[in-house]
């Protein structure tokens, strides 16, 4: 039996009654999360909800927080969409370093690391009030964040870019053309007043 294809995307008011629940069952603040709706990204599956993640950006840092799922057996599955979704939101906020305190050996095995000395320096202020350890990854610009970029952005410019030299060219038409129209105008008044110069007109007797 083929199993069913998860699906990641950003949480909606719909989705607020199996977040509470998730939280409520994973003892979490309910009503600061409530606040928080729009950080976070869910997964789903033939239209069942799935799973969670927040995703909190502030400068050029990303946290991962409040991460749960209703059945754990989609969990790492359902990681790698909320990573992919995760790089491609980084690289719209210019997003260049991730945190968290989530302790699965998913993420270390991705290349998160615990955060010590003048990398936990580069904590956030907002975060820093919070208990727990720190796992951190830098995501190197060449290697993920212009590779992004270059697959997301680089399209929409070019094409903006074509919109733009094909508007230019227009509007050259037009200048042109509204110059040979002048220029034709003035030969044929300049050609009526010499003619009207030496060909003037006599009163009939």
């Amino acid at each position: 039996m083929t199993a069913p294809r998860l699906h990641a995307r950003r949480a909606t008011l719909d989705d607020l009654p199996a977040l509470q629940a998730l939280w409520h069952a994973a003892q979490l603040p309910v009503a600061p999360l409530e606040a928080r709706l729009t950080e976070f990204q869910v997964v789903e599956y033939a239209g069942q909800f799935a799973g969670a993640l927040g995703l909190e950006f502030t400068g050029q840092h990303v946290r991962l927080y409040a991460e749960d799922y209703p059945d754990f057996a989609h969990a790492d599955a359902a990681r790698e969409l909320f990573w992919e979704r995760l790089v491609t939101l980084a690289a719209n906020h210019g997003a260049f370093r991730v945190w968290t305190q989530e302790t699965s050996p998913f993420w270390t095995h991705w290349g998160f690391h615990p955060a010590h000395g003048e990398v936990l320096g580069q904590l956030p202020a907002d975060w820093r009030a919070l208990p727990g350890d720190w796992l951190t990854l830098e995501l190197k610009n060449a290697e993920v964040i212009n590779a992004v970029v270059e697959k997301e952005l680089l399209p929409h410019q070019a094409e903006e870019k074509s919109q733009t030299a094909r508007l230019t060219a227009r509007a050259r038409k037009i200048k042109w053309l509204i110059t040979v129209v002048g220029f034709v105008a003035g030969a044929i008044g300049i050609s009526i007043a010499l003619w009207r110069m030496f060909h003037p007109l006599h009163p009939r007797p």
